[in-house]
């Protein structure tokens, strides 16, 4: 029992430490936050604003802005997360990665700290996408409550495909290839959820798919919460995500010294 308190500890001790170190870097060079900002302003207004003049997809009694607002906030802070595996890469690369796996951290704070770092990340798009939508005139429910959940969705989700990341790091060994699975990941993941159109309105095949894919829980919950103010259902929608969170970390831990093989 004392081990597993005093692994637990460490674990999470060096957890902050990883996550602070790569926040480091993100408060001296933000303007890879930056130029990520431009394709969440893109979708929001003109991909949004066109189709909000349509009105041929069902948006549950909302205009189609408000919407897609929580779908590209999601999809904003995943494509941040999927495209962090390169980091290990790089990190190898430079001979970073091989003085850490020597060191006695714990496998598991590597990879939660990085998953902290990327979430961190993901909330700094989050604020982006929250002062555009504001700009644009889209009605949010804003409350300490909501926000608090949007962190916690925002967190959840960047971990989750940050640990997906870190797999395909694993397996592919280098940059090129990494980018290009990177984005045969995202691009199917981020259609085949909710994020700009409903569910019921896919196919049935893709229904299944939909169901499955972690970014439709991040949408739901963030739509809940945005755009209903409310916390139903909401609570499965964190569960699903924390366990996902969990267990791709624990997949994620086993696989990180294979990226130095």
């Amino acid at each position: 029992m004392k081990k597993a308190i005093n692994y637990l500890y460490q674990t999470l001790t060096k957890s902050y430490v990883m996550a602070e170190m790569e926040a480091r870097k993100l408060w001296h060079d933000p303007t890879e936050l930056i130029a990520r900002a431009v394709q969440p302003i893109l979708w929001l207004g003109i991909f949004g604003e066109a189709l909000s003049k349509v009105r041929a997809i069902p948006t549950e009694g909302y205009t189609y802005l408000q919407y897609i607002t929580p779908g590209i906030l999601t999809q904003s802070a995943t494509f941040v997360a999927i495209f962090y595996g390169l980091y290990i890469i790089m990190d190898r690369d430079t001979g970073i990665l091989q003085k850490l796996l020597v060191t006695p951290t714990p496998r598991l704070a590597l990879v939660w700290g990085k998953m902290i770092s990327a979430g961190l990340r993901g909330m700094s798009q989050a604020v982006i996408v929250f002062i555009f939508a504001l700009i644009l005139g889209v009605p949010l429910h804003l409350s300490i409550l909501t926000l608090l959940g949007v962190v916690l969705i925002v967190l959840l989700g960047a971990a989750v495909f940050t640990g997906i990341s870190m797999i395909i790091a694993s397996i592919v060994k280098t940059r090129e290839r990494f980018m290009g699975i990177g984005q045969v990941v995202t691009l199917p993941l981020f259609f085949a959820s909710n994020a700009i159109y409903p569910i019921a309105i896919m196919p049935g095949w893709l229904q299944v798919v939909a169901r499955v894919n972690p970014l439709s829980y991040m949408v739901d919950g963030l739509r809940s919460l945005m755009l209903a103010g409310s916390w139903n259902g909401v609570g499965m929608d964190i569960l699903i995500l924390a366990v996902s969170t969990l267990v791709i970390s624990v997949i994620s831990a086993w696989m990180y010294p294979k990226v130095v093989i």
